[in-house]
């Protein structure tokens, strides 16, 4: 590929919070220079000069959490209708989730999905590995073993390990590999039959309803069992104010601890499920608007480490069902960034905080290099209009499923264009 410019931006780099006019240089698949203010990096001969039009250009963002159907559930998504759809939302390297058919509890699982997303996907995709063999939560993986194989992190997806003694032993050997833990907390037998969050909406809905209790047992357990491994911990997805205090106190204590939310949980509540919407079931369950309020104020002050889509793609016949027997999930790569950018235009969260957990959060916990404007870095990098506001229509989404939370809804900001390793996959063409 030849160099290329992108000049006349408003660069925003999230490691160091700067924000100001300048231009990029890329060659070779990398950031070769940039130039902040109005001067401009020396072009060498033959570099393509792209106008960027004053919008944004800041790192593409940094997955933490996306179910793909790939291998074993192709109807329902694949590596390659995923990325084109990460490419389309911003997302510039996303974490798969090993809940596939077969389970990726295996080296040679880990290298089959590495080598089919090398060769369809169009965003840098990477395989976390089951915590159990099988996802059945009675005998961990080999840990080392995944890891050298190319596995960033583990979990069972959104299931939880009953058994805290098998939960232990994990976290002892992902210590010494110095592996990280992703755990959904959700205590199985307290959700039992629930459907949505616990309450007052529940009870006039008819639904059962998922006490937050469900949540905070199994979160309290994990960080008792973290002080006695010293093993690196994420929560996957924390949903009200106790689990935020949990993991506030955890933090003060100089536990490894971390925790991520859902764009979904920060942006909708329980009463969007409305007439029984069954686009809005999700594991854990939307909760009550003071929960959500209390989610955008700990991200805003940095207790939730980084934010996810939750990517979660479900067929017509799963999906289009009465909401007490429709699955759980709804697909969010192409508006993680759309969705985020609610809170900041409401006033919720300030853009820096946002993009950190979008960018620079993530590729820590991940060890990439990615999500950082400096040179030397990946580029992987998104061009933004924040300003341009649109009407959602679930038939331009590029993902396989459309069981959108966020249908007909009125949104601001557009990825115009995607670069990974500085290579154009996605350009916003307007009807």
């Amino acid at each position: 590929m030849r160099p290329q410019l992108l000049a006349n931006a408003e660069l925003i780099d999230p490691a160091s919070g700067r924000r100001e006019r300048g231009a990029v240089l890329i060659r070779d698949g990398a950031i070769a220079d940039i130039a902040w203010g109005t001067a401009s990096p020396a072009a060498p001969e033959g570099a393509e000069t792209v106008d960027c039009a004053g919008h944004w250009l800041l790192p593409g963002l940094i997955d933490m959490r996306a179910f793909i159907g790939e291998p074993g559930a192709e109807h329902r998504e694949t590596l390659r209708t995923a990325s084109r759809a990460a490419a389309a939302g911003g997302v510039t390297t996303l974490l798969c989730m090993p809940n596939t058919n077969p389970p990726i509890d295996d080296p040679a699982i880990v290298d089959f999905v590495k080598r089919r997303a090398r060769d369809t996907a169009i965003v840098n995709v990477h395989p976390a590995a089951a915590l159990t063999k099988g996802i059945a939560g009675e005998e961990m993986t080999e840990i080392g073993l995944l890891s050298e194989a190319g596995a960033l992190a583990f979990s069972d997806g959104v299931k939880s390990v009953r058994n805290a003694r098998v939960m232990r032993r994990a976290l002892t050997y992902a210590r010494d590999f110095d592996a990280l833990v992703m755990h959904h907390t959700e205590d199985a037998d307290l959700v039992g039959d629930g459907v949505m969050n616990e309450g007052e909406l529940s009870s006039r809905l008819g639904l059962m309803g998922i006490p937050r209790e469900a949540e905070t047992i199994v979160l309290e357990r994990d960080l008792r069992l973290v002080r006695m491994t010293g093993g690196r911990y994420h929560a996957a997805l924390i949903t009200q104010p106790q689990s935020i205090e949990l993991i506030e106190r955890a933090k003060a204590e100089g536990l490894p601890v971390t925790c991520g939310a859902s764009i979904n949980h920060l942006v909708l509540n329980e009463n969007d499920i409305g007439d029984y919407r069954s686009f809005f079931k999700l594991s854990p369950p939307l909760r009550h608007e003071d929960d959500r309020l209390a989610l955008a104020e700990a991200l805003d002050a940095g207790i939730i480490d980084v934010v996810v889509s939750d990517h979660n793609p479900q067929d017509v016949e799963t999906k289009r069902l009465p909401f007490a027997e429709a699955a759980d999930g709804a697909i969010g790569l192409e508006t993680l960034l759309a969705g985020g950018l609610r809170l900041v235009n409401g006033g919720s969260v300030r853009l820096e905080r946002l993009l950190h957990a979008l960018t620079v959060r993530p590729a820590e916990l991940l060890g990439l290099p990615a999500g950082r404007l400096t040179a030397g870095a990946p580029a992987d990098l998104i061009i933004v209009d924040p300003d341009v506001a649109y009407i959602l229509d679930r038939a331009s989404l590029w993902s396989r499923c459309k069981n959108t939370p966020f249908e007909a809804a009125r949104l601001e900001g557009r990825v115009l264009a995607t670069y990974v390793a500085g290579q154009l996959v996605y350009q916003y063409a307007s009807a």
